[in-house]
């Protein structure tokens, strides 16, 4: 009998999953990597899985490492897709494919499942990131086979699998839209989200945050320090990563932050309408955007700007595990070497307002940018600066006049 490594949420998709495996055939091994999906029940799930016939079920706790590893480099690096998408579902795929990879390799199977469909992204990042790990791994997806979805076409048929199957789960023949969670944000997409006259905003039930307008009506400071780009205290207290960002996402939560409604560009070509929010993420992004502006020279800050949305497509399509991401995460921990100090912002009604910053590695000089008179800056040196700056320009206004 073949083993397989199914990675699995307990929800509609993975359930059935779950038993047309078994019914393939397959000795199952179901994996719930916990990247800090709230409010679910661990254990609950687990024992569904084991009384849904899986051999074995395991839960690996990756949150310190999913912040710590995968999303504090995506926030160093400034990285948004298309400019808005902080990269939330993306980064966390090339996680779970490491972790059902890994312990395919400790239970002897050689085949991992997942419940991604053909339409999406996430099929791309669990692929690239298990090939890449291990190249014999054989990949099943079961939304890409034809039979399995002659036999399950719509949400209809799947609820109708699980009550045959006696399989528990919680859902409806009806869903307004789908949605995916962790620690790092939620995303909600699909069903009435399809429609572009369709208000995001009114018809998602945001689970980390309120609306800016519902956020209370007074302002609240928060201070958050660094050390070399990795955010350490939050107003004082020393934190590791995963819980910095489960206090940031009730700090930005609570003040309406972080929410945004895009339409982007998934890789299989089509365009897709997703609804985000991502409260802690975002107050990271700004306050180490602050402290960057004190500590990087302006050449370094423009060439990872540069960058950036390299850095991004390449989370968002999935390439993790490669030489080129390998090259751009061994730039960005050079970079941020001086990225430290300290930043206050003033939260209030979904604005990030910077109140202050200070850095033992500030590279501002006030002597040096004040309008006033005096400083070591000889405003008679720009004479000469701006005759060689302009030369090119002078050589070609003589030969081709512009009118």
């Amino acid at each position: 009998m073949k083993k397989c490594v199914l990675a699995y949420s307990g929800g509609l998709d993975t359930s059935v999953i779950l038993g047309w495996l078994i019914e393939q055939g397959y000795e199952v091994i179901c994996v719930y990597v916990d990247l800090g999906q709230p409010c679910e029940d661990r254990e609950a799930t687990l024992e569904k899985a084991r009384n849904c016939g899986a051999k074995k079920a395991i839960l690996v706790d990756v949150r310190e490492e999913l912040c710590r590893d995968y999303a504090f480099p995506a926030m160093q690096w400034q990285a948004r897709y298309e400019g808005t998408y902080l990269l939330g579902t993306s980064i966390a795929r090339p996680l779970i494919s490491k972790v059902c990879v890994d312990l395919a390799h400790a239970e002897g199977a050689t085949v991992f499942a997942h419940g991604s469909t053909g339409k999406g992204n996430d099929q791309c990042r669990f692929q690239l990131a298990a090939e890449a790990i291990d190249p014999s791994i054989e990949v099943l997806a079961p939304w890409r086979i034809e039979a399995f979805r002659a036999r399950f076409p719509g949400r209809k048929e799947l609820i109708e699998f699980c009550e045959e199957k006696s399989i528990p789960v919680k859902a409806s023949k009806a869903k307004p839209y789908s949605s995916d969670e962790n620690c790092l944000h939620t995303s909600y997409e699909a069903g009435l989200l399809e429609e572009l006259d369709t208000d995001g905003y009114e018809l998602v039930d945001f689970g980390m945050s309120v609306s800016p307008q519902q956020a209370a009506d007074a302002v609240e400071t928060v201070r958050i320090e660094f050390e070399s780009g990795v955010p350490v205290r939050l107003n004082g207290e020393p934190l590791p990563s995963h819980e910095m960002v489960l206090k940031l996402n009730e700090i930005g939560g609570r003040n309406g932050i972080g929410r945004i409604d895009i339409l982007e560009n998934r890789l299989v070509g089509m365009k897709s309408r997703g609804v985000y929010e991502a409260p802690g993420m975002t107050l990271l992004y700004e306050s180490h955007r602050f402290i960057e502006q004190l500590t990087l020279d302006r050449d370094l800050v423009h060439l990872r700007d540069r960058l950036s949305p390299e850095f991004a497509e390449s989370v968002y399509y999935g390439f993790w595990y490669c030489a080129k991401m390998d090259a751009l995460l061994a730039f960005i921990r050079e970079a941020q070497q001086p990225v430290t100090g300290s930043v206050e912002l003033n939260l209030y009604k979904g604005n990030i307002l910077v109140k202050s910053r200070e850095s033992s590695e500030s590279l501002y000089d006030a002597a040096i940018a004040s309008m006033e008179g005096g400083g070591s800056y000889d405003q008679t040196d720009a004479e000469g600066f701006l005759r060689i700056l302009g030369l090119p320009l002078r050589v070609q206004g003589g030969v081709r006049p512009r009118e």
